[in-house]
Parts: C-alpha cells; sequence; structure tokens
C-alpha cells in the first residue's frame, strides 16, 4: 500500500500540471497581436530590464497563471483568460508611438500609460475600444489634435490627457459622452472656444491652455451634476454671467489668468449652495467687489487679487463666518478695510494690500504688501480717491 503521503504528493503534482496545461494558449489571439503591435511600438532602448515590457514574453501565454517570470506586470485579464481588460503601464520612461493596433484590445475597460514619453498623435482607432471606461494618457508628448473619434466612447468614465503638446479646437460633439464623469486636457496647446460639454461631468479641468471666447450658458447646459471647475491660465473674454455660480452642485471653481473683464453675481436660490472656493485673480475684472459672493453659505476662500475692482471692500465680507482666505490685493479699493478683519479673533488670512485702502494696519499680515501710491491711485479715479 502507498503510504498516504505519497498519494497526497502525487495528486497534487497532477492537479497543478493538470492546471497549467489548462491554461496554455489562452488569450485571444487578436489580443496576443495587439500587445506584440504594442511592445514593437515602443523603442527597444527605452524599456529598462527591471520593467514591466521587459516582461513580456509571447513564449508565453499573456494570461496564463500563475506569472512568475512573465507578464509579471502591465496587464490584467478577464475572469476566464481570455481577454485582456486592462493595459497600466509603469512609468519607465517608455518611448514611441502609439500603435494603431490598439484597437484590437476591444475588452479593455482600463489603459493607463502616464508618465512615459509616448509620442506623435493618439490614434483615431482608439475608438474602437468600446468598452473604455478609464483613459490616461496624461504626463507623456502627444501632440497633434484630440480625435473627433474619441466621443464615440459611451462607456468612457475618465478621460485625462493632461501634460501633452495636443493642439487645435475640441471635438464639437463632446456632448454626446454621456458617461464622462472626469475630464483633464490641462496643460496642453488647445485653442477655440469650450464646446457643449458632457452633462453628467463632475471635474472639468482645462487650465493652461490657448482657449478663447466668452463663457457660455450653452457650454454648461444640463451640467446639473458638475462639482469642480479649472479654466486658467487661458484666454476666456468677456462678461462671468449670474448662471455660473447658480450651477447647482458647484463646490471649486479656478477662472484664475484670464481675461474676463466683469463678474455678475447673483444671490443663490434659499441661500443653498456648495461653492466653497472661487479664483478670479489676475484677469481685468472692473467695478466694485462683487457683493453677493457673501450669500454663498459654505464660501471659505475668494481671490480677486490683482484685478481693476474699485470702490469699498464690502463690509458683507467681514461678517461672513465662513470666510477664510481672502485676497484682494492688486487693485484700486479705497477707503478703510472692515474692522473686523484686524479683531483679535479673526480666522481671516490673505492680502488686502497693492491697493488705495486707507488706515491698513501696516503690522498686519493682511495689510501686505504696502498700498499703492497715492499717484497711481489719484491717476486711477481722475483726482483724488473718495475715502
Amino acid at each position: 500500500m502507498v503510504p498516504s503521503i505519497i498519494w497526497f504528493l502525487l495528486s497534487s503534482f497532477i492537479l497543478f500540471n493538470t492546471k497549467n496545461l489548462g491554461a496554455v494558449a489562452l488569450t485571444s489571439p487578436q489580443d496576443i497581436s495587439a500587445l506584440k503591435a504594442f511592445k514593437a511600438s515602443v523603442k527597444p532602448g527605452s524599456i529598462q530590464p527591471w520593467s514591466c515590457l521587459a516582461s513580456w514574453d509571447f513564449t508565453t501565454d499573456p494570461c496564463a497563471f500563475p506569472r512568475r517570470t512573465h507578464f509579471t506586470c502591465g496587464i490584467t485579464c478577464s475572469s476566464d483568460s481570455t481577454r485582456v481588460t486592462q493595459l497600466t503601464l509603469d512609468p519607465a520612461g517608455y518611448s514611441g508611438q502609439l500603435t494603431p493596433l490598439i484597437s484590437l484590445l476591444t475588452s479593455l475597460t482600463i489603459l493607463d500609460l502616464v508618465d512615459n514619453n509616448f509620442y506623435g498623435p493618439i490614434p483615431s482607432s482608439i475608438s474602437s475600444l468600446i468598452n473604455l471606461q478609464t483613459l490616461t494618457l496624461s504626463s507623456n508628448s502627444f501632440s497633434g489634435a484630440v480625435p473627433n473619434s474619441i466621443t464615440n466612447l459611451k462607456s468612457l468614465e475618465s478621460l485625462d490627457f493632461s501634460h501633452n503638446y495636443l493642439s487645435g479646437y475640441l471635438p464639437k460633439t463632446m456632448n454626446s459622452m454621456s458617461s464622462l464623469r472626469r475630464l483633464d486636457l490641462s496643460y496642453n496647446n488647445l485653442t477655440g472656444p469650450l464646446p457643449k460639454l458632457p452633462y453628467n461631468l463632475l471635474e472639468l479641468a482645462l487650465k493652461a491652455n490657448f482657449l478663447s471666447g466668452s463663457l457660455s450658458k450653452s457650454s454648461f447646459d444640463m451640467l446639473t451634476r458638475i462639482e469642480v471647475v479649472e479654466l486658467s491660465e487661458n484666454s476666456f473674454t468677456g462678461t462671468l454671467e449670474p448662471w455660473f455660480f447658480l450651477l447647482p452642485a458647484l463646490q471649486q471653481v479656478d477662472l484664475a489668468n484670464n481675461s474676463l473683464t466683469r463678474v455678475e453675481i447673483s444671490k443663490p436660490s434659499n441661500a443653498n449652495s456648495d461653492l466653497v472656493a472661487v479664483d478670479l485673480g489676475f484677469n481685468k475684472i472692473e467695478g466694485n467687489a462683487p457683493l453677493h459672493f457673501a450669500d454663498y453659505p459654505l464660501l471659505s476662500s475668494l481671490s480677486l487679487r490683482y484685478n481693476r475692482l474699485r470702490g469699498r471692500i464690502p463690509l458683507e465680507y467681514s461678517r461672513k463666518k465662513s470666510l477664510r482666505r481672502l485676497f484682494l490685493d492688486g487693485n484700486f479699493l479705497i477707503g478703510k478695510p472692515p474692522p473686523a478683519f484686524f479683531a483679535p479673533d479673526t480666522s481671516v488670512s490673505g492680502s488686502l494690500g497693492d491697493n488705495c485702502l486707507q488706515a491698513c494696519p501696516g503690522s498686519f499680515q493682511l495689510c501686505m504688501p504696502s498700498q499703492k501710491p497715492s499717484s497711481v491711485c489719484k491717476q486711477a479715479y481722475g483726482g483724488k480717491p473718495r475715502s
């Protein structure tokens, strides 16, 4: 009789090898072709020996398990080990162009090539990845236009092409991307106006481009869920109208470093608003400091610095309990600042400096830097500014 321990070892050996035999040649041939083309498009000299791509050895099946020596990272496969569902590269400095044959990976839900050196155009064939939910090509060197075909990705929830060299207009049919929640195309060379935006967006980031024109209500039509809008460092002009800050879910706004000339603010309906932070600094905004910002119950940070504001600082700003950061420096504000800003229990930080204020105590950090010379203030007001 064979000892039980020998039977145990023998049966374990048979089971292990049976599982391995069943794992051979599982991956879909079209996925293998796509992976081979993808690796072939990467310059060999940019594939470090310790990197994910270095472990891609096609003498073995990509989805075979366990992956002890080959395909140790970079891909994730479906539960039946037949399709590649994720392609997520390590930031190893890979260089090359993104092959159009990437379109063969039709079961991909995530494509993430962040922090590498891929260059050239984004292939329009990427629109064949109909199951894609997350597309991240940020911090590479992609150039050319955002392909119009990108709007065919109806399942896409997050799109991040930030920190590349993309140029041209945004696709006109972006609003058809009904599943899109997060869009980040910041730090590119995009031009033109904003198109109509996807109505389910939660976060919009297009800062540091060359976008222009006015902010049209039609672009934001039906965006009832938008929480974050980052459009700083562009060339937007004209008036920011009352509808903008009444977007019902809006929390954070950054429109600094544009060429806006006017801001119109209405009271939120029933004093109901989630707005927390607003940055409108370094524009060309004229007129008085918008009074109704004080009616937004949760507003804690407000920057209107380095614009062309005149008149007095609204007393309502100093009475606002939620306000913690206030930057009004670099304008032409006059009169005495509200004394509540200098009370021992004040919680407001920021700057009221570089204005035309009177009696702004130099011993307070809030009054730094010093006020403008009286000659500059007189010139701005066509004579002596009223106190």
